[in-house]
């Protein structure tokens, strides 16, 4: 039997079918557990209390990017718009906070810690912009892609620019260390999209593929970020895997909530088109879920649902079956695993918003 491994967990498809249908038939709500595990806790904002840290984060992002040619600065403009939520650098921050306090009781973000929550939210934007190109996708967060508007050349022209800022702003940091940690981040996208673009054909390997392409192309950068800024508060290596760990759980739920998503939110809400994975011939979790209740689904995810009414048919196949239900089950437990993880810190105003930031990626729409 095929398992997936990665830094201390291991799963295989029929165990994790297995929890999932003791879950299925026990609980009545797919939040109840998390929402109790919360609510004992002083409510924490994540967003209000990591606000002060990234104040003028877009501005800064922006002084990275000084460029004399005008429109590849309009391009890289038209991202950085500031209107989105700053998730990762949230992240990042609240992490910094968390483990300065658990190391000495330092409140302050250092500036190198704050530079890698600025290098993170570019070697994100970077990765879309090149994502965009590879899907040939025309919606990202509302708006036109940058490859509609101004051609895929000149869009992974702009992903390249921005990379290769972020990565002069790595070096500036000065840290051979963090250089290596984050650098893994930019290695795993690459091996992530490759994953992406295969498949395999027993369902053990099938699932172990998905959920390795999912670490790879999300989590990694989450997890690897926080690691950098754990690394630079504190010179504990438990402090840093459980920094790693936090991250790798909540970036793997956060995607698999995307995936859910796919199904259950309509389009303007999204930002993108509905049904996208199924389109680009992938099979994400509330697919690979659905094809145990209907295995005919099994020819159309190797051929890409390339076929014509293959992606309608598995979309009503996804609906009919439990799919949703146990992808969200199964990011409930990510979440709880990142809530243990985090819980082993020093209490703190941070440590608390990062517990809630668990249940915020469960109860997110968008």
């Amino acid at each position: 039997m095929c398992h997936f491994t990665q830094r201390g967990s291991t799963f295989s498809f029929p165990k994790i079918c297995n929890v999932f249908w003791r879950f299925h038939h026990t609980s009545t709500s797919h939040l109840c557990s998390c929402s109790k595990t919360i609510s004992d806790e002083k409510y924490q904002d994540p967003f209000q209390l990591g606000r002060k840290d990234l104040k003028n984060l877009y501005e800064d992002i922006k002084k990275e990017l000084l460029v004399s040619a005008a429109e590849l600065k309009e391009m890289c403009d038209y991202y950085f718009d500031g209107k989105g939520k700053a998730f990762r650098p949230m992240i990042v921050v609240l992490m910094a906070r968390a483990c300065n306090i658990h190391h000495n009781n330092s409140k302050e973000v250092q500036a190198s810690q704050r530079s890698v929550a600025i290098i993170a939210e570019m070697i994100h934007t970077a990765s879309l912009v090149h994502d965009d190109v590879i899907d040939d996708a025309n919606s990202r967060r509302g708006k036109r892609t940058l490859n509609q508007i101004w051609g895929e050349r000149k869009a992974v022209l702009a992903g390249d620019f921005i990379l290769s800022a972020a990565s002069v702003a790595l070096a500036r940091i000065g840290n051979t260390t963090i250089i290596s940690v984050l650098t893994q981040v930019i290695e795993d996208l690459v091996r992530g999209e490759f994953l992406q673009l295969g498949s395999k054909e027993n369902e053990n390997e099938r699932f172990a593929h998905y959920l390795e392409k999912t670490f790879k192309k999300t989590a990694s950068l989450i997890a690897n970020s926080c690691k950098a800024v754990s690394i630079l508060g504190c010179p504990d290596p438990k402090v840093h895997e459980i920094a790693y760990q936090y991250g790798k759980n909540v970036g793997i739920a956060f995607q698999l909530i995307d995936d859910v998503l796919d199904f259950t939110s309509c389009a303007d809400h999204l930002g993108k088109p509905t049904a996208a994975d199924l389109k680009l011939g992938l099979a994400t979790g509330p697919v690979l879920f659905a094809c145990r209740q209907f295995p005919e689904m099994n020819a159309m995810i190797m051929r890409r649902f390339s076929k014509p009414g293959d992606v309608e048919r598995a979309w009503k196949y996804v609906l009919q079956s439990d799919g949703v239900q146990q992808t969200t089950y199964l990011a409930q437990r990510y979440c709880h695993a990142a809530t243990r993880e985090i819980r082993k810190l020093r209490p703190s105003p941070e440590r608390e918003a990062l517990v809630h930031l668990t249940e915020m990626v469960l109860m997110r729409d968008k």
